[in-house]
Formats: C-alpha cells, sequence, structure tokens
C-alpha cells in the first residue's frame, strides 16, 4: 500500500512507491522538456516589438499576394490611363484638377500626374513585383550560400581554398556599381537592343544580377561556423561510425546553422528590396507600365510630378520605410529569441 509520508517539521508530502501524495501539485509531478525551437517561439512572443514587426510584415506580404483580388475590389487596375478615360479630371499639362494628386472617394490615394494611372492599385502591384523579386534572390542567395559556405566550412582543403578565393575575388566588386552596369548586358543577352525588353526578361535579370553579388556574405558565416562545428566531438563519433560527408553536413551540420541561416535572411531580403527599387528608380530595372516600388519613386522625381503634386512621394516612400523598418527590427527580434543570453 503507497502513502505520502509527512517528514516533521516540513509538511511536504513525499511520495512512496511512485503515488503522488494528496498534497502534491500536478506540474510538480510532471517536468515537461521544451526543444530549442520552442525556446526560442517562446522568447520571441515575448518581444512585443518582434510580433508587432512580424504582423506589419505580414501584412505587406498579404497585399502582395492578394493584389489581383484588391484590383477587383476597389474597381480599378494599376495600367488604365485615365489621363485617356476620364479627361475632365486632369487640366492640359496632365495634372489631376483637384488638390492632392486628386484624391478622393473614387481615387484614394489619387491619380498619377502625366499618365493618370491609379496611385493605390499602381502601389499594390508594386508591393508585389518587389517583394517577388526579392523573395527570389533572397531564396537563391541562400541556398547558394549555405551550399558554398557549408562545403568550404566542413571539407576545407582545396574545396574550401578555391571557394574562399571566390567569395574574396566576388566581394571586390563595388556591388550597386556592378548591378547597374550589368543589368543591360544581361538583358542584351536575351533580347536584341533593337526589340522592346519584355517584363519577365527584367524581372530574370534583376533576379541573376542580385543574386551573383549576393549570396557571400552567408556564405563566409557559415563557413566559419561549419569550421567550428566540425571539431565537436559529435561529429567526430559520426565520422567514427561510418557515416559520409553528405550524411554528416545533412544531420549535423545543417541543424546546427539554422540559426545564422535565418537571422541573415531576415536582413538580407529588405536590402534587396532596396536594391532593386534603386535599380528601378534609376532606369535599369523595372519600367512603365509595369508598376514598381522603385519606378513609382523614379516618376515622383520628374518636373511635372515634384511642381505639382508633392503627395505622390507619400505613399511608397511612408510604405516602404514601414517595411524597411519592420523588417530589420523583427530580425532583431529572431536574432535576440535564437540566444538566450541576450536582454534588451
Amino acid at each position: 500500500m503507497t502513502s505520502p509520508i509527512d517528514i516533521e517539521g516540513g509538511g511536504t508530502p513525499v511520495v512512496v512507491d511512485g503515488a503522488p501524495g494528496p498534497g502534491t501539485k500536478p506540474e510538480a509531478a510532471e517536468l515537461v522538456g521544451r526543444s530549442p525551437g520552442q525556446l526560442m517561439w517562446m522568447r520571441f512572443k515575448r518581444d512585443r516589438t518582434g510580433v508587432i514587426s512580424a504582423y506589419v510584415v505580414g501584412f505587406f506580404f498579404l497585399v502582395g499576394l492578394l493584389a489581383p483580388l484588391i484590383s477587383k475590389l476597389y474597381g480599378k487596375d494599376p495600367y488604365t490611363v485615365y489621363a485617356d478615360e476620364r479627361p475632365d479630371l486632369f487640366d492640359s499639362a496632365g495634372v489631376p484638377i483637384q488638390p492632392n494628386g486628386g484624391i478622393s472617394s473614387d481615387f484614394w490615394f489619387g491619380l498619377e500626374p502625366g499618365n493618370g494611372y491609379d496611385v493605390f492599385t499602381k502601389l499594390v502591384y508594386g508591393i508585389r513585383t518587389s517583394l517577388m523579386i526579392s523573395v527570389a534572390v533572397t531564396l537563391a542567395t541562400v541556398l547558394t550560400g549555405i551550399l558554398l559556405g557549408v562545403a568550404a566550412g566542413y571539407l576545407g582543403g582545396r574545396t574550401d581554398f578555391l571557394i574562399s578565393r571566390v567569395i574574396d575575388f566576388l566581394l571586390a566588386f563595388p556591388a550597386q556599381l556592378f548591378f547597374i552596369a550589368s543589368m543591360p548586358v544581361v538583358v542584351s543577352l536575351f533580347v536584341s537592343p533593337r526589340d522592346e525588353t519584355p517584363t519577365y526578361v527584367r524581372v530574370v535579370a534583376l533576379i541573376a544580377v542580385q543574386w551573383v553579388l549576393g549570396w557571400m556574405s552567408l556564405a563566409r558565416i557559415l563557413r566559419g561556423t561549419s569550421l567550428a562545428l566540425r571539431e565537436r566531438e559529435f561529429i567526430e563519433a559520426a565520422k567514427v561510425s561510418g557515416a559520409t560527408p553528405g550524411r554528416i553536413i545533412r544531420k549535423e551540420i545543417l541543424p546546427n546553422v539554422v540559426t545564422p541561416i535565418l537571422v541573415q535572411a531576415t536582413y538580407m531580403l529588405p536590402g534587396f528590396v532596396t536594391a532593386e527599387a534603386g535599380l528601378s528608380f534609376l532606369g535599369v530595372g523595372i519600367v512603365e507600365p509595369t508598376p514598381d516600388w522603385g519606378q513609382m519613386f523614379s516618376k515622383a522625381s520628374t518636373e511635372l510630378v515634384m511642381q505639382n503634386d508633392i503627395t505622390y512621394m507619400f505613399f511608397p516612400g511612408i510604405s516602404m520605410i514601414i517595411f524597411i523598418v519592420a523588417f530589420n527590427l523583427l530580425g532583431d527580434s529572431v536574432r535576440d529569441a535564437f540566444d538566450p543570453k541576450t536582454a534588451r
């Protein structure tokens, strides 16, 4: 027969033969362990700034994904030239007659001077275009950084030497100047200079150009992490057990480099957003009539818009600032959540 024994002076029931006494608290009877991922998630949820930033970033991605539905519900699209469809809304110079760019219940963010595109739908589709390109570049650079960085760090020797020299060589290039100079060259590989360049070719060229000079920083970080990991006891144990290098990389190395991969990815994506917008602003990225964040900045910098509608810059400018700041704060929160020693 099992029964709790009350130790004199303590009053705490002691479990005999594995049966908890009547005074034992339920949570003390069973200890539940948590994985590193669960602990990270708990720390992240306690970070109010990170949670709010995640909601903001999610909102922008949701807007991009639902752009066609938003446009349908709104009743307008970013390609209609309202300067031709409704000339009564514009003066002889193509500037909206109503103040603040023609903002009204029909046109929530107004009309673009010149062609008269609807600014709201153009911004929604511009977010879609910029995020689509930036996500594709981020995925390509992360996969390349993982492949080359982990291979260089774990395999070492000649492999490490060759990959490291390639990284050093590419890091010597001035990224922005390379982007600007190489975009026309890459586009000319697909389309003759005499022909009009399709939008998909410009998209592919933007992804390729940014990918070429975008993966080295992550690869360097993963190389250093892999160099440290390959000397650990569990890696030596895996070698002794007869595991192949490929299996060791998949099962032992990669699970231990998830943290730097996620943290770096959250910093890389907003960087690619601004780089893509910069290329479109300079006229070597996405061009009209395809909506794009950077292309809207380019339009806002023209003399016609600057002199007649200073509110046009407000909507793409504020939206990009909010997105970049939120994504950077999200990156900080993810880093802090993975590092239990970090305290704000």
